[in-house]
C-alpha cells in the first residue's frame, strides 16, 4: 500500500469520527516510496488551537510569497481560529484549511494548504472532506472556493462558476483585496444536500 493510501484510508476513519473526539490520533503503518520498510504516521484532523497559530501562519506565508493564496495576518487567524482545521503529525502543522460561513446556507472553504513535503500524499484532499462534513453539520447549502487549482475540487464534486453569484463573498471580503481589480482566482461550487 502506498503512503497516499494508507493516509487517506486512517485520516477518513479519524475524520469519520464525531467533532467532538477528532482529537482522537490515528495510527497508521504505510510503506513509503516502495521501500519494504514500515514507517510508522500519526496523523489526525484537529480543530487548531492557540498554540497552533504561528504554525499557521507560517505556512500561509510561504504559500502567499509564491502567490499561491492570499496573505492573512496573525490578527486575522487569531479572530477566526475556530474556522480552522489542521493535519498534524507530531505536533507538526502538516496541512490546514478553513471553513468560514458568510450566511447560514452559504460557507467558504479558506486557506487550503499542504507543506511541500507533503504536497501529493492526499492531505489535501482529506481536509475538503472533513470541511465538507463540517459544512454538512451546520445545514450549508452552497460551499464555495476561489482557488488556482480547479481541477483538484472538481475531483470532489465542486463545478467551476462565475464568482459574481457570490456577492457575499465579492463585496464582504474580495472588495478588500489587492487583486479585486484583476482577480485570477477560479470560483467553484458545491451544492450540499
Amino acid at each position: 500500500m502506498t503512503l497516499q493510501n494508507a493516509l487517506k484510508r486512517t485520516l477518513k476513519k479519524c475524520c469519520n469520527l464525531p467533532q467532538s473526539n477528532r482529537q482522537e490520533k490515528a495510527s497508521v503503518t504505510a510503506i513509503q516510496n516502495n521501500s519494504s520498510v514500515d514507517q510508522q504516521h500519526e496523523l489526525c484532523v484537529v480543530k487548531a488551537t492557540e498554540q497552533d497559530i504561528a504554525a499557521i501562519q507560517k505556512l500561509l506565508t510561504h504559500y502567499a510569497s509564491l502567490g499561491d493564496l492570499l496573505p492573512r495576518t496573525r490578527s486575522d487567524i487569531t479572530k477566526n481560529l475556530q474556522h480552522f482545521r489542521l493535519i498534524k503529525h507530531n505536533e507538526e502543522v502538516l496541512a490546514c484549511g478553513s471553513l468560514e460561513n458568510f450566511t447560514d446556507e452559504l460557507a467558504e472553504i479558506r486557506s487550503l494548504m499542504v507543506a511541500k513535503t507533503m504536497k501529493g500524499k492526499g492531505l489535501g484532499g482529506i481536509l475538503v472532506e472533513d470541511l465538507i462534513q463540517l459544512a454538512e453539520t451546520r445545514n450549508v447549502k452552497r460551499l464555495m472556493a476561489l482557488t488556482y487549482v480547479p481541477g483538484f475540487f472538481h475531483k470532489m464534486g465542486f463545478k467551476t462558476v462565475d464568482k459574481n453569484i457570490f456577492p457575499e463573498k465579492v463585496w464582504g471580503i474580495c472588495v478588500n483585496c489587492y487583486k479585486f481589480e484583476n482577480c485570477d482566482e477560479i470560483a467553484v461550487l458545491k451544492e450540499l444536500t
